[in-house]
């Protein structure tokens, strides 16, 4: 545990501006199936790639062979592939984000993203790390309706729809 130096009374009781979500990196072993997957799956467009990288980069993503952008509205993806391969799914005890959210207009849209999942999946166009299959669409006490699934890679989204909007 890091101890900090500061004492309550020297921390500055004003925020910086909050700060918004640009993309979320997404690390994969496969970059041609992961393209192709938010490619298909979200409607994602590719924007960009690189393939040389910072000193900074290289030392926290050491192998990372290539990076490319893909965007679908203001969601944008950004899909690293590293030299070495990636043992084992995400999850477990491991300390990492459990999943993300991702909200939709309606409850037709939750059944509709989970039947594109399942889609896809039959396909068969596609390598999954996983077996999992996507969750039923639930409701919670609140009204809250959500549905879970993975993507190729085994990372897990939470597409949920909240009535009344935003809380």
């Amino acid at each position: 545990m890091t101890e900090t130096t500061a004492s309550p009374n020297q921390v500055s009781t004003l925020l910086p501006p909050a700060p918004r979500m640009h993309h979320i990196g997404i690390q994969t072993s496969d970059l041609a199936n992961c393209v192709a997957w938010y490619r298909d799956f979200f409607g994602c467009a590719e924007k960009w790639s690189l393939e040389e990288f910072s000193d900074l980069t290289e030392s926290r993503l050491p192998g990372m062979k290539r990076l490319t952008e893909v965007k679908v509205g203001d969601l944008r993806f950004h899909l690293f592939e590293r030299a070495d391969d990636i043992e084992g799914l995400p999850g477990g005890d491991k300390v990492q984000f459990q999943h993300v959210c991702l909200v939709v207009s309606s409850p037709q849209d939750l059944v509709a993203w989970r039947e594109r999942w399942l889609e896809l999946h039959a396909s068969g166009r596609y390598r999954f790390a996983s077996d999992e299959m996507p969750t039923d669409v639930v409701t919670d006490a609140d009204g809250v309706q959500s549905c879970y699934l993975v993507d190729v890679n085994g990372l897990e989204f939470e597409l949920t729809y909240v009535p009344g909007g935003d809380r």
